[in-house]
Parts: structure tokens; C-alpha cells; sequence
């Protein structure tokens, strides 16, 4: 094939030359001329509109070229590329239609125009058909002359030329390329009419309304991200333009760190808040204060914010810093109500320095509205970009949710000045004055005790529900021991969590007493070797880390009050007051329910209690304290027990307490005074109150109450001290169960109006509580103390101590030593223990510092025997008989032989005192009469008791001595002036007991 196709071009390059010398002749011979296959580009080809001459049938050939065969092939390819688009782009205006039963076939389409194939680049030779043949006239003659005939094969006559090569329709907006024409022998062949145009269904039907919207679509999407491009390199020069003048410019400067004014803790006075309006007469501008609490009753006479009045067109709430200041920042809070949500949500800030030309904040451009609170609880702060100095600052308010009410506190730093304010402090003491954590606690006391090894010891009571410790720190010459004669003392702190002075105090209280013991201070020092204190920072360690997260402005009056359970560890003990309040309305108090070491009901500690309480319980029973604290926040002054209110009893059970002869006239006057809804005194009412005072009155601030409470007037008459129960009274509370249940007093003290001040107020704090937490301690030796041995010098631990006007006793400890605080004064004392006879002294009480000592010695009863006779008698009073004469010697019985020197002992003492109750029955009946009695010198018979025929005088004074097994059943002591019978032996029955005792 490639031989043939060489082989016509060089005779069409032959012929060239030979048609153009006959050029002339054939032209006039034939003026339309034949179409002769030139030398030129072999694709490009000129098409004549005239119609030409029919030409002889060529015979078609059998082969078709390489030429056609590729043509062929690309025609396919861009058939199936075509299809394959048509199937993928669906057309985007149609909607797709519901699947139908039965679908219409639709009419075939008429055929289109095909479109133009583009030819291959590659440069091929395609084979021009010939429409040479066997012709007449002078084609015959050209062909026999150039001796064509020899070349070009024979056409077949019988087929039209036009079957045999196909001529491609051209596009009507196709523009061929124009190419330099060149001499060329035209032949025309006459257009056969009678043949119908070949239909070659090779290509598909083209939608060419689709094709144009998807090129436009191309198109428009091609100028979107050219646009997109576009702008996207714009936005990054932009950006790195500005990077590169960021870069230049000096950094901004960041908000200034300033601390709170002092709304929220009364360092800013009422006089200098100030408001436009207030609504009602207890939501006055005072009331504006961050975190104020109100009134249970709405309609009381403190209301829980300031509420400005509706009516108003212009609000403001205004602070004077009394000088300059520079405040960079604000905080507001919604109204403190249980039922409404009232708060502020948008702002202005306006400054000045004489309050009467303001200038509002801007922010570079315009007045900057600041944005404020969502809900009432949650405070909200604002930071300015720069401080602003000035004396005045306003919040003007600008939109609000309920009615106008707000909270607000006000951070500002103090100038550089060469007067000195009152909140101005330097401290003293080298300490460190910052929140800690509960890592930066452990690290702490891990300081203090490797700085103090020989006077501290880190132990902890137990752990929180969320699994952490509650770390305690003992400071005392012998660290882990319980000296004879050293009391035990605690501080405890952190009851609720987001109350964190208290906390602080405590730290720094180590601190403090590690530094000045080392430093030999002797009032330290004193402290330290005689009293054995304990002191806890945190009791609700997962509550302060929820509150330390929120920072010691931003967390609200609730946020970790309570644990993570929701239980409020102050008042999740058990309720004792109902039982022996029950108890005492019922006259079973001592007899059947004691004063004190009240036992815990069954199951109390298996109910609502919380994991932290009974850790503490536990540590309570553990540890013998007489005296402690828990220091809370949230008010400025000390309650002090009974925290709960007592019911008033029935009348039935007045009537019968009335009734009843054991209750004196000081009794009766205190139940009806607390009847009349008077204060709930404990026993050692005058003693709490002392305790009370020590605390408060050392404290530099606590009793200036002239400004009233923290949330609304003084409840304390200006002595800073309350008793809890006519104050705010709670159920369950810490000092009640552990004055009821252990020996130890415990007060509650509310260190301040702010429960989590700023880092930057600790050390006036410590100032203002360091002395009153040193004295308070100090109390601990006021009082009684000693040790109750037997005869045998055994220590008995459990023993009680009874006092004679105070009901309300004390035990001994494990290892027989006591305390019993006690004011000034002379008490009657009585020791009494298990097994033993009580025994009393007088005990005084100097004004002096130190306790008195007071010690007691037991002799052991038979209680036993006695029981195992009244057995016998069937639990009926054993008849005394006395003999008629004393002999002096007597003959020992049988038995006397295993009988040791003690028993002889307690024999003759038991002869001893009964000659000593008869002898004071005679004084009794002397004084009763009113005449001297002459000595008596008489032999009684039996069964009457007489003495013994002696000549005697009333002895002046009595040794004082141990009572025998009797003595329970006749109470004689030195002081007894009245028949002991009387007050054991009461022959009218209570509306309890059904039996009664005589005498047979």
C-alpha cells in the first residue's frame, strides 16, 4: 500500500508539469474543467457549490486506506466519549420523574447534521479518488496522451461515484484555514439527482441546546474560580502586608491585673455608693454590692441588689475611690432572688474626677457598650484595653432582662502615694500570701514539716468522695503522742469550699508558728510544748478545686459550698439536740439518757451522710479535743451553740416538769424563757460566750458593727458574738454534735464578708486575725484539769467529770486525764467511774493563765455483790440494822484468814463514816430545835439505831476520805447538811417508773 501511494504522488508531481503547459487548451475545451489532484497539502481540499457533470461510474475499490481506517477509528472514539458524557451530566433543569408503570415510547428524533471529526495531528496522505475513467471526448484524449490509463485502475461503470467516496458534510460555522492556492485541473462530473443521499447511521444525535448550557456552565465555573483565585492571592498579600506592619507597630500592651475595690468585702463603705434611683427602700444603692445575699422574704426589708425605679429615663450606679485610682475593669451579677431573673445585659462606663463632667469609654472608635450578664448568679467581668485614672466611675446600664437590678464590684489599682489608706498593710511576717491548690497545699505542709521536722506531722482523717485527702498538720513538742495533762485543740477550715480564707488562715498559721518556735518565740513556744494542736486546711478538698478554678472573683455565692454528693458538711451530722431535748420533756436525763457522749442512733451513719462526715466523726472519737473552731465566710462575727432551735414542749409535759421536785427554780425559769421563744443556751452558755468574745474581740475589725452586718443590720448588738439558734438557725450542725457527742467545744467563725478575697487582701487579713487566732488557742488552758487514778494508782479512762450547777459532764481519756473548761470560780467536782465510788472536791478556778488542777483518787465498790443480793431479795432495799454495842475487839470469823489488809481497811472506813452520819443527824436535830442538846449517853435496844455510848462533840472538820460500797445508795460527803435518805428515796412515784422505794 505505501508503495502505491508513493508511487501516485511522484506521477501527480510529473503531471503538474504537463497540465500546466495544456492549461489554456483543456480550459477552453471544458470552461468548468475536472478537479486534478495537485501536489499540495493532501487534507485540505476546496469544494465548488456549482453542481458538476455527471461523470462516468468508477468502479469502487475493494481496500480501504490506512487513512480511512484511522479516520474510522476516531470517529468511534469520539462517538463513545460523546455518549459517555450524555449518560454522566444529567441535564440540571429536569426534575426527576416518578418511576411510571407503563412509559410512552418517544418519537425518534430527526437526524441532525453530524459533527465535523477533527483529523489527527499527525500529518497522513489520504487517497484521492480518481474520477478518471473510461471517458469520451477529450478526457480519453488526456488520459491516452499522459498515459494515465496504465496507472489509475478502471472504475466500474455500474456504481456511482458518489457510493464509493463518501465526502464528510462540512459544519456551517466551520472556517476552513485559507491556504495559498495552486494550479489544479478541475474535472467536473455531473450531480446524479436520481440517487437518493446515502443515510450512514455511524454517529449518534447530538443535543447540541445541552451542549451550548454546559459550555456556559464550563465557562461561568471557569470565571468563578479565576474570580476565587483571584481574591484568594489578593486576601493573602493582604494578610501578609498586615503581618508585616503588625510586626513593625509595638506590641499592645495587656489588660492591667488589678484587685477588687472592696464592694463585695466592705473595705468600700456604704457612703460611697451612690445611684440614681432605687425602687424600693431596701434595694438602695448599698445593696449593689457583688454577691450581697437578701432577705428570704421578698418583700423583707433587704432586698438582694440594687433596683433602680421604672419610671426613670436615665440609670447610673455610681463608686467613689475617695482619690485616684485606676480602674481597669468591672464586674456585674444579677439580682440574688429564688423566683426572679433580674440582671443586666448591656452597659456603658463613664469616668470623672469632680462626678459632674463624665466622659464614657471608648474603645477607639466609638463608645464601647459592654456586655453583661445571662442569668443572675454567674458574675460576668469586663476588662479595659488600658486603665483609665480617675476618683468616679459609672455603670450606665442600657438594656436588661426583668426589672433593672445589679450586683457589681470594681477592680482598680491604687496610685503611687506618699499617704498611706487604711487598706494599705505591709506585712509583718515573711509568709506566703497566695491561693493554693490542692498540689500547692501538699507542697506546702511538705515545707513546713521538712523546716519543723521536730514539732509537725502531716497525717490526714480520711478522703473526699472524688478520692482525695483531707491532709491535717500536728504541732506539738511530741508529734504522734498523747502527753498526760496536754490538751488537744483544732482548727478546721474548708467545710465548704468556696469559703477559702479560713483556708489561707490556717496555712498561714503554720507558717507562722514553724517560723517564730524556731526564732524562739516564747508565747509560741508556750503553745506549741503545752498544748497539742491540730489543724486542717481543707475538709472539702473537691469542692475548693471547682472554686479555685473559677478564681477568687468569678465564682459565685454557691459555687462549691456544697461536695460533690450535695451534701453541706456543716450540718450533715447527726441530729443529737432532738434526743436529749426528748430525753429532758420525758425526765429521763441522767437516768436513762445521759448529757453528754450522747451514742449515735442505730444506722445514723448509713443514711444521707457524706464520705467527708463520717471521716470526721470518726477523727472526733479518735482524738480526746476540748476545745476547737471552724472557721467559715460569708459573715464577720463568732456564733456559738446550740445551732438548733428547740420545739416547745406540750403543756402536759410543762405541767409534769413542773410538778417534779428535782427541778429547781433556775431550771424552771430557763425552759420558760426558751419556751417564750427565747435564745437556746446550752449548760455552758456564760462559758461559749467567753469563748466567743476572745476570738472577736482580738480581732482588729470583727466589732466595728457600725456599719451593720455583712448582709443587713447587726444581729449582734456590737459585741461581734451570737448564739446560732437565734441567728440562723440549722439542724445537725458540726459544734452541736461535737458538744454533744465528745468533750470538745466548738464554735463557728465567720471571718469576713468576702469568702474568696484576692490574693492582694491576704495580707491584711492575716493583720486582722492573727492575734485572735493565737488567744483563742490560749483558752484551752482555762478551766480544770487532772487525773483520776483508784487506791491502786491505775489510771481509769472513761470516768466522768460532773460539775455541780452545770449539766452538762465530761469524760476522761483513754490514758485517765481530763479537761473541763470552766470560768473563774468554785466548783464542786465529782469524779465518778465504773465499778468505783464517786468521789467530790472543791475546785478553784483563778483568773490566772493555766487550768487548775484537780485530781481524783477511786476506791472500787462491790456493785457486783450488791447486785447478786438485791437478786435475791428480789431487787428490793435491804434493811439496815445496826448492833446494839460497838465492841472494840472482835473475834474474826472463819473466813477472816483469806481476808488481805485492804478489805480490813475498807471495814474499819465503813465503821468510820457511819459514826460520822449519826453524829451529823444529831447537829441537824440540834439546829432544828433551837436549843443545845446536852451530850446524849443512851443504849438503844433493837431494832432502833442508836449510837454508841460515848460522850462526844461534832468535829469541826472532817478528813476528807474515799466512801465505801454504800456510798451510791447514801451520798455523804463533806459538804451534806440534809438527811441522804431524802434525796435518793423519793416516795412520790414519776409518771415514768410505776414503782416506788421505801424504807422496811
Amino acid at each position: 500500500m505505501r508503495t502505491e501511494v508513493l508511487l501516485l504522488l511522484l506521477v501527480s508531481g510529473l503531471c503538474g508539469v504537463l497540465v500546466c503547459a495544456r492549461e489554456a487548451r483543456v480550459e477552453a475545451e471544458d470552461p468548468r474543467g475536472v478537479q486534478a489532484r495537485g501536489h499540495g497539502r493532501p487534507e485540505e481540499e476546496e469544494v465548488s457549490d456549482e453542481p458538476a457533470e455527471e461523470a462516468k461510474e468508477v468502479k469502487p475499490k475493494k481496500k480501504k486506506t490506512p487513512e480511512e481506517v484511522e479516520a474510522a477509528k476516531a470517529r468511534k472514539a469520539a462517538e463513545k466519549e460523546a455518549k459517555a458524557k450524555k449518560q454522566k451530566t444529567p441535564k440540571p433543569t429536569k426534575k426527576p420523574k416518578a418511576p411510571k408503570p407503563t412509559k410512552k415510547p418517544k418519537q425518534p428524533k430527526p437526524t441532525k447534521r453530524p459533527k465535523a471529526t477533527k483529523r489527527p495531528k499527525t500529518q497522513t496522505t489520504t487517497e484521492q479518488t480518481s474520477t478518471i475513467g473510461t471517458t469520451a471526448g477529450p478526457e480519453a484524449g488526456v488520459v491516452t496522451e499522459l498515459d494515465w490509463d496504465s496507472i489509475f485502475w478502471p472504475v466500474t461503470p455500474q456504481r456511482p461515484v458518489e457510493e464509493v467516496t463518501w465526502v464528510e458534510p462540512v459544519e456551517p460555522d466551520l472556517v476552513r484555514r485559507k491556504t495559498t492556492p495552486t494550479p489544479e485541473v478541475i474535472m467536473y462530473v455531473p450531480e446524479d439527482t436520481s440517487l437518493a443521499p446515502p443515510v450512514i447511521p455511524w454517529y449518534e444525535e447530538y443535543d447540541y441546546a445541552d451542549l451550548a448550557a454546559k459550555k456556559q456552565e464550563e465557562e461561568e465555573e471557569r470565571a468563578r474560580q479565576e474570580k476565587a483565585e483571584k481574591a484568594e492571592r489578593l486576601r493573602k498579600l493582604w494578610e501578609e502586608e498586615e503581618e508585616e506592619r503588625l510586626k513593625q507597630l509595638p506590641p499592645p500592651p495587656e489588660p492591667k491585673q488589678c484587685p477588687p475595690l472592696g464592694l463585695e468585702s466592705h473595705r468600700v463603705e456604704d457612703d460611697q455608693l451612690l445611684a440614681s434611683s432605687q425602687s424600693h427602700h431596701g434595694f438602695s444603692a448599698q445593696r449593689g454590692r457583688l454577691n450581697m445575699q437578701g432577705s428570704p422574704n421578698e418583700e423583707d426589708l433587704y432586698g438582694g441588689a440594687w433596683c433602680a425605679e421604672p419610671e426613670e429615663s436615665t440609670h447610673w450606679f455610681e463608686v467613689d475611690a475617695r482619690r485616684e485610682v485606676e480602674f481597669s475593669g468591672v464586674i456585674t451579677q444579677g439580682r440574688n432572688s429564688e423566683t426572679l431573673e433580674d440582671f443586666v445585659s448591656s452597659y456603658y462606663v463613664a469616668f470623672s474626677n469632680d462626678s459632674r463632667d463624665w466622659t464614657v469609654l471608648h474603645d477607639g472608635y466609638a463608645e464601647w457598650l459592654l456586655y453583661g450578664n445571662v442569668d443572675k448568679d454567674t458574675p460576668v467581668m469586663n476588662r479595659f484595653s488600658w486603665p483609665v485614672v480617675a476618683r468616679y466611675i459609672r455603670i450606665l446600664p442600657q438594656s436588661w432582662n426583668g426589672s433593672l437590678c445589679l450586683r457589681a464590684e470594681v477592680l482598680a489599682c491604687q496610685l503611687p502615694s506618699s499617704h498611706r489608706s487604711e487598706n494599705d498593710v505591709t506585712p509583718t511576717d515573711d509568709l506566703d500570701f497566695r491561693h493554693h491548690n490542692y498540689k500547692d497545699m501538699r507542697q506546702m505542709m511538705k515545707v513546713i514539716n521538712e523546716e519543723c521536722p521536730n514539732i509537725t506531722r502531716i497525717y490526714n482523717i480520711g478522703k473526699s468522695s472524688q478520692g482525695l485527702k483531707m491532709y491535717a498538720m500536728e504541732i506539738s513538742d511530741n508529734p504522734g503522742e498523747h502527753e498526760m495533762g496536754e490538751p488537744e485543740f483544732r482548727y478546721t477550715a474548708g467545710l465548704h469550699g468556696n469559703e477559702a480564707l479560713g483556708r489561707e488562715l490556717v496555712l498561714l498559721l503554720m507558717q507562722f508558728l514553724c517560723k517564730e518556735y524556731n526564732d524562739n518565740n516564747p508565747r509560741v513556744r508556750r503553745l506549741v510544748e503545752g498544748v497539742r494542736i491540730h489543724l486542717v486546711p481543707s475538709l472539702n478538698p473537691d469542692a475548693y478545686e471547682l472554686a479555685y478554678e473559677m478564681g477568687s472573683e468569678m465564682g459565685n455565692w454557691a459555687l462549691g459550698h456544697w461536695t460533690e454528693e450535695g451534701y453541706d458538711l456543716f450540718q450533715n451530722f447527726p441530729d443529737l439536740n432532738s434526743i436529749l431535748w426528748g430525753a429532758e420533756d420525758r425526765g429521763w436525763v441522767p437516768r436513762v439518757v445521759p448529757n453528754h457522749h450522747i451514742p449515735l442512733p442505730e444506722n445514723a451513719l448509713n443514711g444521707s451522710i457524706a464520705v467527708e462526715t463520717k471521716a470526721i466523726i470518726t477523727w472526733m472519737e479518735r482524738t480526746p479535743f476540748v476545745l476547737g473552731a471552724n472557721l467559715q465566710g460569708g459573715e464577720k462575727l463568732v456564733a456559738y451553740p446550740f445551732d438548733m432551735q428547740r420545739p416547745p414542749p406540750s403543756f402536759t409535759d410543762s405541767q409534769r416538769w413542773r410538778t417534779n421536785g428535782e427541778m429547781n427554780e433556775e431550771t424552771w425559769a430557763r425552759i420558760q424563757r426558751q419556751n417564750e421563744g427565747a435564745l437556746r443556751e446550752t449548760p455552758d452558755d456564760a462559758m461559749f460566750r467567753w469563748l466567743a468574745m476572745s476570738y472577736a474581740h482580738s480581732h482588729l475589725t470583727m466589732t466595728e458593727t457600725y456599719r451593720g452586718s455583712c448582709q443587713g443590720d447587726d444581729v449582734t448588738s456590737g459585741q461581734a458574738i451570737t448564739n446560732r439558734a437565734a441567728w440562723k438557725p440549722v439542724v445537725g450542725s458540726m459544734n452541736d454534735f461535737s458538744y454533744l457527742h465528745t468533750n470538745c467545744f466548738e464554735l463557728s467563725v465567720f471571718l469576713g464578708c468576702d469568702k474568696f478575697p484576692h490574693e492582694s487582701e491576704l495580707p491584711l487579713e492575716w493583720e486582722n486575725n492573727r492575734e485572735s487566732l493565737l488567744s483563742f488557742m490560749e483558752q484551752v488552758n482555762r478551766g480544770i484539769k487532772g487525773v483520776v487514778r483508784d487506791v491502786e494508782g491505775s489510771l481509769l479512762g472513761n470516768a466522768t467529770i460532773s460539775v455541780e450547777g452545770i449539766r452538762h459532764d465530761v469524760k476522761t481519756a483513754a490514758g485517765g486525764d481530763y479537761w473541763r473548761l470552766l470560768n473563774p470560780g468554785e466548783y464542786k467536782v465529782t469524779a465518778r467511774a465504773e465499778g468505783y465510788t464517786p468521789q467530790t472536791r472543791l475546785c478553784l478556778v483563778g483568773y490566772d493563765s493555766g487550768a487548775t488542777s484537780c485530781s481524783f483518787t477511786l476506791t472500787k465498790s462491790n456493785w457486783d455483790r450488791i447486785r447478786q443480793i438485791m437478786v435475791l431479795n428480789g431487787k428490793r432495799p435491804i434493811r439496815l440494822v445496826p448492833r446494839t454495842s460497838v465492841r472494840t475487839t472482835t473475834q474474826p470469823p472463819a473466813t477472816a484468814t483469806t481476808l488481805d489488809a485492804h478489805a480490813a481497811a475498807q471495814r474499819a472506813e465503813r465503821l468510820r463514816r457511819l459514826r460520822i452520819l449519826r453524829l451529823r443527824r444529831l447537829r441537824l436535830l440540834r439546829q432544828r430545835g433551837g436549843s443545845s442538846v446536852a451530850p446524849v449517853s443512851t443504849t438503844s435496844p433493837p431494832p432502833a439505831p442508836t449510837p454508841t455510848p460515848t460522850t462526844t462533840r461534832p468535829p469541826t472538820t472532817v478528813p476528807q476520805s474515799t466512801t465505801s460500797w454504800y456510798d451510791s445508795w447514801f451520798p455523804v460527803d463533806s459538804w451534806s447538811t440534809e438527811n441522804p435518805f431524802d434525796s435518793v428515796f423519793d416516795s412520790v412515784p414519776t409518771q415514768d417508773y410505776t414503782f416506788e422505794f421505801t424504807i422496811d
